[in-house]
């Protein structure tokens, strides 16, 4: 009787010691303790989005691959799956299993050391969100702690919730919708039974049960949670055969881009970080632009085609290494990027007819003699070698060398180009980016020459000089001397002669013409008659700083240095008919939950202002916003009837100047001009509709010639157009319309004055209505002198004729 007394007696203070210990260690722990109530509100770090106007992905930025999902739409066959693995007795236990804790205790005993923590859902949770990975006993009791707060604030349903989307499972995927797309391409609903028991059986150890870099460990894994889940009833007999003798399948399946523009992403990138910090990488932002898929796949390819031909007229630089080994030619293939849609090649086989070449991929394939013969040898950018005749000719066996994918599925022999280029495509009523290509590869180089690249324009700077003439009293039939010209001005060290581009002068020449054909003279001879400060300032109101517009008479030419957009920007103003705009790239902002949280609102021209009413009042129940912002009127700043001139000569670029090859493109509603600087450094054609605005410069990073027959309507030209033709493609005709306070008269094309009819070789002209010459009879001599603007400009309709 005294032996059971002391036996009770003991497991008694053995129970009072227990819960002595475990009250000591809660009351010693649990003001350190984190609020469960945090869990409630808990926000998940989930990558920032970049999507086109039509919501497709262009770019996702951030260290974690995560797309939650509410409890409601896990699979009930994963539920079963993970718990089979991870927590069969989770629907019963109260945040801590007991005999987990006892079976893990007697690991330690038995080795001496930790090896499993005997840790529910629940206690995984509580280390998920609150405790590091530290293998110690504190960290344990704060767990065990922490779990039983869990149960008492969560239900099981939110517990799971937040462990299935939490969880790391490999490859940079945090949670099993983000896994289910990383391993096999789909949603966690979509996978089969065994692939479910694959991922519920990664959480123990992704690295080591990973079924890419681990699949017979994966396999093992997966086929001993399918025989719990039999074992435990949650699958019939024939589910568990069926999955047991499913293959293998997963692999990575890393979301590609549905939309290629990296540098568009890039500069959503950096103005998303600009607006919201670092966690713009972490709050799960997904950012809506303005750019358009379809537009910008036509821009990049046009860029491809365009200096991909520009590089084949100049010839073969020759293979980029020399890999004899053949043992290397895989390891050197991985080592090699691949540049947009220039694939990485090596030489295995050299014929009469074809080469035979190995890509990253092991993958052999064979290249047609006939996509070869352009390789001539490159000497410079004004010469090549001679013409190869055969593939040996070209390549040997070991060069590594760049294919490309053509659209019938075969190779073609290719190089990276040397040359780069810039495309800028937007909407001239609201600045809205519809495209851009910052250059050939963003593989090859961040550098975006569209928005960082300072490039001299050119003679696509010229309308600047001619808008600021016609708001000065010159008129389009205002005839210039299209002659010899020195200069001399403080200063210069010698006497200046310029000239036109092919040494030729035509004598006294109409301003029309005169920006149609481009002549240097001509505009020299009228930026010295507005003046330089005048000129100056005028095209300033355009955007383009005045600090970046040299103070002489080179401005006339485009010698100043401009960023691409900026410059693109200011000519919008002559398509829009006369306002300033800004472009952007950032039109809408969502948070994780859908909300709109940023709305772009753009100055836009009256036109644009009535689409966008029309656009808000169709969405007003469609679309969250938090606020709708205001329609923002951009500013007039320049004559629209002076815009509507300039877009009238411009027209008259593609009709009859040097912008002729446009006319391939059958549309009569396309202004433009191109630009060529001295010793072709620099290519540009700028063009626009009255809906659609796109420029086009090429040229070398360090600037050097193109080449002696190089221009802006040989390489700039023929890219535009190339684009043009797919984004115009079905739409009809859209001209800028004609302003009140025009005149259209007949014009003596000897004399620049009003002609009766019948007059010989006369034609019609626009005129400003306080701007209309006299007539034949009212002739008298009264000329201007250059540098000077005079009432009797206006009338006689001459500037330095004689």
């Amino acid at each position: 009787m005294l032996f059971l007394k002391s036996v009770i007696a003991l497991i008694i203070a053995t129970i009072c010691g227990a819960v002595l210990s475990l009250t000591g260690a809660y009351l010693y722990l649990s003001p350190n303790l984190p609020s469960v109530d945090s869990l409630r509100t808990v926000e998940l770090q989930i990558p920032l989005r970049v999507y086109s106007s039509e919501s497709m992905l262009i770019e996702e930025f951030g260290e974690m691959r995560r797309t939650p999902i509410p409890f409601a739409d896990v699979p009930q066959e994963f539920i079963h799956a993970l718990l089979s693995a991870e927590d069969d007795n989770f629907a019963n236990h109260y945040g801590v299993d007991p005999g987990s804790l006892m079976r893990a205790a007697a690991q330690i005993l038995k080795s001496g050391r930790i090896q499993t923590g005997g840790s529910t859902i629940t206690m995984q949770v509580a280390k998920n969100f609150f405790l590091t990975s530290e293998r110690s006993f504190s960290r344990k009791a704060n767990e065990i702690l922490l779990a039983l707060q869990i149960e008492r604030e969560l239900s099981k349903e939110e517990i799971l919730e937040l462990y299935v989307n939490k969880i790391y499972l490999g490859n940079r995927a945090y949670g099993i919708e983000a896994a289910a797309n990383v391993y096999y391409g789909k949603s966690i609903h979509e996978l089969s039974l065994a692939q479910m028991a694959m991922i519920a059986g990664l959480p123990k150890a992704p690295s080591r049960y990973n079924p890419i870099a681990n699949p017979a460990r994966s396999m093992e894994r997966r086929d001993w949670i399918l025989g719990r889940m039999l074992k435990l009833g949650r699958i019939t007999q024939e589910q568990y055969e069926q999955a047991i003798n499913e293959p293998l399948n997963a692999k990575l399946h890393i979301r590609a881009p549905d939309a290629y523009a990296p540098y568009i992403a890039e500069m959503a990138r950096l103005e998303m970080v600009s607006l919201y910090g670092s966690n713009a990488y972490t709050d799960g932002l997904n950012v809506i632009t303005t750019m358009s898929a379809e537009l910008q796949n036509h821009a990049q390819n046009a860029v491809f085609n365009g200096l991909t031909d520009y590089d084949r007229r100049h010839g073969y630089r020759g293979a980029e290494k020399h890999v004899a080994n053949p043992e290397q030619w895989l390891s050197t293939l991985a080592n090699t990027r691949r540049y947009n849609q220039f694939l990485p090649a090596i030489v295995k086989q050299v014929d009469t007819d074809s080469i035979a070449v190995l890509l990253a991929n092991g993958v052999e394939q064979a290249i047609p003699w006939t996509s070869m013969r352009w390789a001539a040898p490159f000497l410079s950018n004004n010469s090549r070698g001679a013409t190869p005749k055969k593939p040996a000719d070209v390549v040997k066996v070991g060069d590594l060398i760049r294919v490309i994918l053509t659209d019938d599925g075969s190779y073609a022999f290719s190089q990276v180009p040397k040359i780069q280029a810039s495309l800028i495509s937007l909407n001239p009523h609201s600045g809205s980016i519809q495209a851009l290509v910052g250059g050939v590869a963003f593989e090859q180089s961040h550098y975006n020459r569209a928005t960082q690249a300072q490039r001299q324009p050119g003679s696509s700077f010229k309308p600047f000089i001619y808008s600021a003439a016609l708001d000065a009293g010159y008129t389009t039939a205002t005839l210039v001397n299209d002659a010899p010209i020195e200069i001399f001005e403080p200063g210069m060290k010698e006497v200046w002669r310029p000239k036109n581009d092919n040494d030729t002068f035509l004598g006294p020449i109409r301003v029309r013409e005169a920006l149609y054909r481009s002549r240097n003279i001509v505009s020299i001879r009228i930026l010295q008659d507005i003046g330089i400060p005048y000129a100056r300032q005028y095209i300033s109101r355009f955007g383009l700083s005045e600090s970046s517009l040299p103070p002489n008479l080179s401005l006339s030419l485009g010698s100043a240095s401009l960023v691409p957009m900026d410059l693109t920007a200011a000519w919008a103003t002559f398509a829009n008919g006369g306002y300033k705009i800004k472009p952007y790239l950032i039109d809408k902002v969502y948070d994780r939950n859908g909300q709109n949280i940023f709305q772009a609102a753009p100055s836009v021209t009256p036109r644009q202002a009535k689409l966008l009413q029309q656009e808000l009042a169709a969405n007003a129940q469609e679309d969250s916003v938090a606020e709708v912002p205001p329609i923002n009127l951009a500013e007039p700043i320049l004559d629209p009837r002076t815009a509507y001139l300039i877009t009238d000569v411009l027209k008259d670029v593609i009709k009859r100047g040097t912008g002729r090859r446009a006319l391939a493109l059958n549309r009569t509603d396309l202004a433009g001009k191109t630009g060529t600087t001295n010793d072709s450094f620099d290519s540009w054609f700028i063009g626009y509709n009255y809906d659609l605005l796109t420029s086009v410069w090429s040229g070398f990073d360090q600037p050097a010639s193109l080449g002696r027959h190089e221009y802006g309507s040989s390489i700039s030209l023929p890219i535009w157009i190339d684009y043009t033709r797919q984004a115009l493609a079905d739409k009809p005709m859209s001209n800028q319309p004609e302003p009140t306070g025009l005149s259209l008269l007949r014009i003596d094309p000897h004399s620049g004055r009003v002609a009766p009819p019948g007059t010989p070789e006369s034609f019609f002209e626009l005129f400003k209505e306080e701007d209309t010459p006299p007539s034949m009879e009212e002739f008298d001599t009264n000329f201007t002198t250059p540098g000077t603007i005079q009432p009797s400009f206006k009338q006689d309709s001459y500037i330095d004729l004689f």
